[in-house]
């Protein structure tokens, strides 16, 4: 749980492309964007803001975005990599996580870890 969390980006218009892709099938939008930030979250309440890193090779981050179903994080995975993100574990079960625990992982443009996780039974 939290209230919003900050990532450092090296490109803003290609992590926004990506993000936008990625966050659709989980019900998220993009919210606001300038020239300093953009954030994501659910229609007018942005929780996910990114900022233009001001130097390369900013400290890389895991963030689980919770999907409402297995076909959400099924679309995650796949809107994701068509918008330049990197295959980083394809959906799926993870059993040793928990019996229910359904995710997918991303790396964004930055390599950061970008997870969609169900945590439901089918």
């Amino acid at each position: 749980m939290y209230d919003h969390i900050g990532l450092l980006v090296s490109d803003l218009d290609a992590s926004v492309r990506f993000y936008t892709a990625a966050l659709e099938p989980l019900g998220f939008v993009l919210c606001s964007k300038d020239a300093s930030c953009a954030g994501f979250g659910p229609a007018g309440e942005p929780a996910l803001w990114l900022y233009p890193a001001s130097q390369p090779g900013a400290a890389k981050t895991h963030i689980a975005f919770r999907a409402s179903g297995r076909k959400a994080v099924d679309q995650f995975h796949a809107a994701g990599t068509k918008a330049g993100g990197r295959d980083h574990g394809k959906p799926g079960l993870r059993a040793d996580y928990s019996p229910t625990y359904y995710a997918a992982f991303l790396l964004d443009p930055d390599g950061n870890n970008v997870e969609a996780v169900c945590l439901k039974a089918p």
